[in-house]
Order: C-alpha cells, then sequence, then structure tokens
C-alpha cells in the first residue's frame, strides 16, 4: 500500500506528512522519532486534553486577546473531539518526550486545522490554540483533569455499585452463620454479612481516600507556563481558566496556589494512585476470599457457588472455575505495578518540570479504567449471583471445636483445649465432647455454644 503525503513546515524545516491527517509536522516528527511500544495517549487523555484547550479559547476571548471567529472555531473543534469524533488523530507514542508536549503539539495541530475550516483563515497551533499556554502546564493540567473525570464518571459510581450490591446481598443472606478462619484454619464463628459488609467497609474507606485524594489533583496547573512564573500568560487567565473548565467538564476545579509545585511535581497524582492501589488491595481481598469460598465443589471449601459463566477447561469436562475473581485479581496486580511505575515517575522533577507525564498519564488512567470495570463485574457477576451452600456451611460449624472458645470464661483455657484437641481427633461434634468432658448440662452447652449467639461477641456466663 501506499500512502499520498503533503508537505509541513515547521521552525526545523519541511517533513512529509499523510495527506489526509488532522496533525502537521511537528507530530509527524514525534511519530518518525518515538516507534517504540504502539501505545497511544488515552482516549480520556485526548478528550481532557481538548476540555484544556477549549478553556483556554474561552478565557482568552473573554479577555479579548483571541479573534472573536477564531476563537469560537477553536471551541467548536474542541467540542467534536469531546463528543469522540478524530481521536485517530493522535498517533503518538506515549514513551515520547517526558513533558509530552509532543502531545499537546498534536492536540494543537489537529485543532488548529479543524478551526481554520470553520474559520475561513489561517489558525495557528502555537499562537492561537496554545495562546497563554505551555507543554509545561498544559500537560500536568490535563492529567489532572483526565483524572477527575474518569474517577467521577467511572471509578467512584463503580465502588459505589459494588457497596450497594454487597449490603442488598447481606440483606438477604446475612444471617447465616459459617466458620470464620484466621491463618486459613478454623476459628471463631461470623454471619455472612459480617463477612459481606467487612468487604463493604474496606471498599467504602477506599473511595473515600480517592475522593480525599481529588481534592487536590482538582487545583490546576495551567496560568504557570514554561516554568511557573506565568511567562506570556495574562494574569488574570489562570481563575478564569479553571472558572470556565469547571463549566464545561462539570466538575468544580480551581487554579493552583503554587504553580512551581504543580510543574516540578507530581505529588497530587502519586498520592492519588496510592489510593487506587488501596482500591486494588481491597478488590484482591475480596476476590480471593470469593475464590476461596468456592473452592472445590467436593474438594474445597465449597461454601458458595459462584455464576457458572464458561466452560474452566479444555481438557477437563464439567469444570467451572472462578474467572470473575480471577480477572479483578489480576487488575489489582496491575494497578499496584501501575502504581509502582507512577511512584518512580514522580520522583522525575527535575528543577522547575517532571519529565514522566506521559507514562503517569497513561498508566493513572489505565488503573482508573480496570479498577472501575473490575468492580462492576465483581458487583455483578460474582456477588449478586453467588449462592449460599448452607448446608456445607452447618456441618463444618458443627464440627467446629474452636466453638469451644466460648466455654474459656466457664471451665478455663486449659480444659477448653483439652477438650477442642479431643473433637479434632476423635472427628466428633463439639458439643457431644463437652457433654463428657465437663459437669454442664447438653442444654446449657447448647446456650453457650450457640455459633449464631457466637457472632454476637460478649462473655459467656
Amino acid at each position: 500500500m501506499t500512502t499520498s503525503y503533503r508537505i509541513e513546515k515547521d521552525s526545523m524545516g519541511e517533513v512529509n506528512v499523510p495527506k489526509d491527517a488532522l496533525y502537521q509536522a511537528q507530530t509527524q516528527r514525534a511519530v518518525n522519532n518515538f516507534p517504540i511500544s504502539g501505545l497511544t495517549m488515552p482516549v480520556q487523555f485526548i478528550k481532557a486534553l481538548a476540555f484544556v484547550k477549549q478553556a483556554a479559547a474561552r478565557s482568552n476571548l473573554d479577555l479579548e486577546l483571541l479573534d472573536s471567529g477564531i476563537a469560537h472555531a477553536i471551541i467548536d473543534s474542541c467540542q467534536e473531539i469531546i463528543d469522540g469524533q478524530h481521536l485517530d488523530q493522535f498517533p503518538i507514542d506515549v514513551f515520547q518526550t517526558g513533558s509530552g508536549t509532543s502531545s499537546n503539539m498534536n492536540a494543537n495541530e489537529v485543532i488548529a486545522t479543524l478551526a481554520s475550516k470553520r474559520a475561513g483563515q489561517a489558525v495557528s497551533p502555537n499562537d492561537h490554540v496554545n495562546m497563554g499556554q505551555s507543554s509545561n502546564d498544559v500537560i500536568p493540567t490535563t492529567i489532572q483533569v483526565s483524572a477527575a473525570l474518569a474517577c467521577h464518571e467511572q471509578l467512584l459510581p463503580a465502588m459505589a455499585h459494588i457497596c450497594h450490591t454487597l449490603n442488598e446481598k447481606a440483606s438477604v443472606v446475612g444471617h447465616i452463620v459459617k466458620t470464620g478462619r484466621t491463618h486459613l484454619m478454623d476459628a471463631m464463628p461470623v454471619t455472612l454479612a459480617q463477612e459481606l459488609l467487612g468487604w463493604k467497609t474496606q471498599v467504602e474507606k477506599a473511595r473515600l481516600g480517592i475522593v480525599h485524594s481529588l481534592e487536590n489533583v482538582s487545583a490546576l496547573a495551567q496560568g504557570g507556563t514554561a516554568v511557573g512564573t506565568g511567562i506570556n500568560a495574562d494574569p488574570k487567565f489562570a481563575a478564569m481558566f479553571a472558572n470556565n473548565l469547571s463549566v464545561s467538564a462539570e466538575i468544580p476545579f480551581t487554579s493552583s496556589d503554587n504553580f512551581f509545585y504543580n510543574l516540578s511535581s507530581q505529588d497530587a497524582i502519586v498520592s492519588l494512585s496510592g489510593q487506587l492501589k488501596t482500591a486494588a488491595v481491597a478488590m484482591m481481598k475480596i476476590a480471593n476470599d470469593l475464590r476461596w469460598m468456592n473452592s472445590g465443589p467436593l474438594a474445597g471449601l465449597g461454601e458458595i457457588e459462584l455464576e457458572a459463566l464458561q466452560p474452566g477447561s479444555s481438557i477437563m469436562p464439567g469444570k467451572v472455575n472462578p474467572v470473575i475473581p480471577e480477572a479483578a485479581a489480576m487488575v489489582s496486580a496491575q494497578v499496584i505495578g501501575n502504581d509502582s511505575t507512577i511512584t518512580v515517575a514522580g520522583q522525575s522533577g527535575n528543577f522547575q518540570l517532571n519529565v514522566m507525564l506521559p507514562v503517569i498519564a497513561y498508566n493513572l488512567l489505565q488503573s482508573i479504567e480496570l479498577l472501575s470495570n473490575a468492580f462492576n463485574l465483581l458487583a455483578d457477576k460474582a456477588i449478586a449471583s453467588f449462592n449460599v451452600r448452607e448446608d456445607k456451611l452447618q456441618e463444618a460449624l458443627a464440627k467446629n471445636p474452636i466453638l469451644v472458645t466460648a466455654l474459656n470464661p466457664v471451665i478455663g483455657y486449659l480444659k477448653a483445649a483439652e477438650i477442642a484437641k479431643k473433637a479434632y481427633k476423635e472427628k466428633r461434634d463439639i458439643l457431644d465432647v463437652a457433654e463428657e468432658e465437663t459437669d454442664l448440662s447438653r442444654q446449657e452447652l447448647e446456650r453457650l455454644l450457640d455459633p449464631q449467639k457466637l457472632t454476637t461477641g460478649g462473655v459467656a456466663h
């Protein structure tokens, strides 16, 4: 196949660009320079970048710095990208210049081409679309905006959904008592409500951590321009930009109180990533508990039956695996790894600029998307639909010698340990052995060893 080219010029000279491409010379140079991974910047990042360019154009129009016809052409062109058009015009590899200048110029060039057609006059990528801006404040701002949008639109609703699902499931099966486990070994009984609502609290607290982190993420770098001083930007631009962006994105943003902080560090994003890691740890806990509870169905715990979604083996007929918890566990591992990358990248704030911005953006947005999708799947295809095997739970509970712990205040620890060991050795119900080894009546033992009562805590008497 042959591709037709046109010649574009920039400050470094001429370069061949695909004839139908909306981008121009600087984008093509970046495509040529970084044939590294084939990974491009996430769609959420590109749309956020268009939000940034749109708010900048509105602000420059409000400040009477930008011609009205050109400004409106830029604003409308940005809206097309926000609406999902022209996304194939952003081909630059994630592993590019560390400031993300190539991606900034990619957006400037695409928007300028679209705006030129709308306005019927030449719109400059640098002088018009990039007016009052630098890649050094645009890209940090875009990371923050894309993260805030992704969290508010995807992740926070997904986490709220799984919490609601856990609450609903607990209301249905929560009364059922099962053997608790510590160190994977039999322990005192718990109810399914206590177990499920423990998971719910884990997710709720992780969600709250994300919400708190977003408070710092919402204070934007835009207005700092090249090094944080705001050179070439109107003094009113930053506050006006934050207001215009808040209106269009429908999320409240403010201007940072220190642009040097926002340009030279990514601490707010590192903090958010740490909270995403916490959410991943919660997800891993829930996923693994579900896998253990579902294990078997004959040789494992067999406490629940997860929904059968697909054949589990290419060689063993009838095998069904816990595929959703397994996928969720892999998501957790990926997010934890992404956090390590973001942590290392966050250390690359040399003097007035961090120079690992694109890889921070890529990993952060991937983590948010993965967690969002996996939380929804866990809720809908694992938690909401599992069945409880009450007969299996009751069988294990009746033979659980650890129930004798409740007798400690009555007969003492050593006597209770003696009874537990005998019950283990003879594989008998703890109630029967306790009746033989103590002076307590059967009725009294049934009261003291009632599993349902033992889930409420307190001291036996």
